[in-house]
């Protein structure tokens, strides 16, 4: 059996993560996804989620693709993974192509599948901050939008 592993934050997951996780499971026969937990994201990433790590979690277990979901708690854990959960193939995103081309020393194939180009979570945090915007301020809470179209 091929195993595969791949690690993500998965907030706000779209189009594009389902995509990569596809092209991931394709790699292998059991595929591995670890996500970043919050306090990961915070202390190592400075970086808040809107979800959070169990309902990103439950979220990503719900995909067809993934046969496992583990969390991340450091940068250096990959190398210790690489080794007990017996991976034959690394994947990230091409964003971060050449940052884990050491996992190599480890006997691991490493892989960057490209982006989906037109979705990212930063995009869509921008666009949302961006339609719900009047004068350069967000309008996000219920009580400032106006849903009356015949109301001005």
């Amino acid at each position: 059996m091929k195993r595969v592993i791949t690690y993500g934050t998965f907030d706000l997951l779209h189009y594009g993560h389902i995509n990569l996780l596809r092209r991931a499971k394709a790699l292998g026969d059991y595929l591995i996804v670890v996500i970043s937990t919050d306090e990961f994201n915070l202390k190592e990433k400075n970086k808040t989620c809107y979800f959070s790590y169990e309902q990103r979690k439950a979220l990503v277990e719900a995909i067809r693709y993934v046969d496992l979901v583990i969390p991340e708690e450091s940068w250096n854990q990959k190398r210790s993974d690489m080794h007990e959960y017996h991976i034959d193939t690394f994947v990230m995103g091409d964003d971060w192509k050449g940052k884990f081309d050491f996992l190599k020393e480890e006997g691991v194939e490493v892989v960057y599948l490209e982006r989906t180009p037109e979705i990212s979570s930063s995009q869509i945090k921008k666009d949302l901050y961006d339609a719900n915007a009047v004068d350069g301020e967000s309008r996000v809470n219920h009580d400032e939008i106006n849903t009356d179209p015949g109301r001005k």
